[in-house]
């Protein structure tokens, strides 16, 4: 294992120096000691110690670390997940997952803050007592900076992608070749088998949350009271307990949503959609944080429950659906972590080999070849949004047909 890096006396590792600490002195070093006594005590019975997994972006690519992270767990006493804003909810979820710490790192956020001291200072304070970190990373980001900053706290032992010259960074440097579209679920599970973790035996590598998920009861009344299906049967394809809105393949969810505009089916297409699954004999179901939007795409014909779901319980309203129809977006990673079905509606600005939904049947909607292809783009760079304006409601319906026969 490497020494500390020279310079992370600026910042301290001692139990006076963390940020937000209640008191120092005496009392505080005691505690220190003996925590450091348990994990080298866990670490000599054969554990690793506390580790890190690090993952910084959204919600989507934090549920796709779920198999790095069950595989960390197999060795580690502890695993500390540290999440962006906009991932937490999900890390909460992940299997695996003992602590989350929140941190949002201004090379990763789309909205980055600015680097200050104080806020370096507060992760290398919060970070005190980690014995090792699993850096993961997306083919357009760089583990260095995060590295620098788990040195200072002094981490140990830390292993991540990095095709860049790392230096004393990392003690283990994994090299991939970024021309290859390998699923992003696998590119972070490899990079936990580079630093020696192994999922457990039975595991099968797909996603998946923790369980059980909360209670969606609540729910049930205003999902059996609006669409075709109210009155009519069970959904097409759907299971035991559907005609009561408590079994798999209940309803059809739509969540016309996205983080980024560039991913976003046109909202009258979603509305369409709608309408004609509800014709075609489905109960459709509406999700998202956006309640204009929400309210807009159901109508009179699905029932709208956007704003009205945590994260933890929009999985479990996926979890009894038939099938979820989706852009590029974290809820399309969380149906898969339930086992859902998606049709997917999938803008071609990263590639679909690398995150179409994983482990899932789906049905991939959109032109994968259109010119906006690996641009990587927020905001849509071909006028009319060609990629997915020219798929059709008929389309959805058809493929969510194809998902639940």
């Amino acid at each position: 294992m490497s020494a500390r890096v020279p310079g992370a006396v600026l910042y301290g590792a001692g139990p006076c120096v963390t940020a937000g600490a209640a008191r120092c002195g005496p009392a505080a070093k005691a505690t220190a000691t003996a925590e450091k006594t348990e994990r080298a005590a866990a670490k000599s019975a054969g554990g690793r110690g506390r580790v890190l997994v690090a993952r910084l972006d959204d919600a989507g690519d934090v549920l796709l670390a779920g198999p790095a992270v069950r595989a960390v767990r197999t060795l580690a006493d502890e695993v500390v997940f540290l999440a962006g804003p906009r991932g937490r909810a999900a890390a909460e979820l992940l299997p695996g997952v003992d602590h989350v710490v929140e941190w949002r790192a201004p090379w990763i956020d789309h909205t980055p803050p600015p680097v200050t001291k104080a806020q370096v200072a507060d992760l290398v304070g919060r970070l005190h007592g980690v014995d090792e970190a699993v850096l993961l990373t997306s083919f357009h980001q760089s583990a260095l900076p995060l590295a620098l900053l788990l040195r200072l706290a002094g981490i140990r032992r830390i292993t991540a992608i990095s095709n860049d010259y790392p230096g004393s960074l990392l003690d283990v440097r994994h090299v991939v070749d970024e021309s290859v579209d390998v699923p992003e679920a696998e590119r972070m599970l490899a990079v936990a088998r580079a630093a020696g973790f192994e999922l457990p035996a039975g595991d099968d590598g797909k996603l998946a949350v923790q369980r059980p998920l909360p209670d969606i009861d609540k729910f049930t009344g205003h999902l059996l009271s609006v669409g075709a299906d109210a009155g009519k049967g069970a959904a097409k394809g759907a299971g035991k307990g559907a005609n009561d809105g408590t079994g798999k393949g209940a309803y059809v969810v739509v969540h016309p949503g996205t983080s980024a505009p560039a991913r976003t089916w046109p909202a009258e297409r979603h509305r369409q959609a709608v309408r004609e699954l509800a014709e075609d004999g489905h109960r459709v179901v509406v999700t998202g944080t956006e309640r204009d939007l929400t309210a807009y795409v159901a109508g009179d014909d699905a029932a709208d429950l956007g704003g009205a779901t945590t994260f933890a319980e929009l999985a479990a309203v996926l979890e009894r659906a038939s099938v979820l129809v989706a852009g590029n977006t974290g809820p399309a990673h969380l149906a898969a972590a339930v086992g859902t079905p998606v049709v997917s509606l999938f803008a071609p600005v990263v590639p679909a080999a690398r995150w179409a939904p994983y482990g899932v049947p789906a049905v991939l909607l959109g032109d994968q070849q259109a010119p906006c292809r690996d641009s990587r783009a927020r905001t849509c760079p071909v006028p009319g949004h060609p990629c997915l304006s020219q798929v059709t409601s008929e389309q959805v319906v058809k493929a969510v047909r194809e998902l639940t026969q």
